[in-house]
């Protein structure tokens, strides 16, 4: 089983996801190896476990590491939207109104 000592990313435990799939990219098979056994020991989190293992199967395909990544800048994470319910409140709603009346004769596109 690997310790965190022997991880090919020192800062493994704190980086965001979107950091990690940037900086995974220079890592080799055997390397993922190890992130991906750690990972399933301790943590255990699915995008994280779906992430390497994704990287680990192109690597498996014929893919080669890209060397430099490792110490890439992340891109920015992208905020998550609002879990459930509406920014709408009773005061900034709306005011009701009836439905349109259809096939009056007066309503745009009837004939008369």
């Amino acid at each position: 089983m690997s310790t965190h000592d022997e991880l090919p990313l020192a800062d493994y435990d704190h980086l965001p996801l979107g950091a990690l799939r940037h900086r995974i990219r220079a890592l080799t098979e055997e390397q993922l190896r190890r992130l991906l056994e750690y990972e399933r020991s301790h943590a255990d989190r699915l995008p994280v476990v779906e992430v390497v293992t994704a990287r680990l199967r192109q690597l498996e395909g014929g893919a080669t590491p890209s060397p430099g990544e490792p110490d890439a800048e992340p891109l920015p994470e992208r905020p998550s939207p609002p879990q459930g319910g509406s920014p709408v409140t009773p005061q900034t709603a709306a005011e009701p109104s009836p439905p349109p009346r259809h096939g009056h004769p007066d309503h745009p596109g009837q004939s008369k």
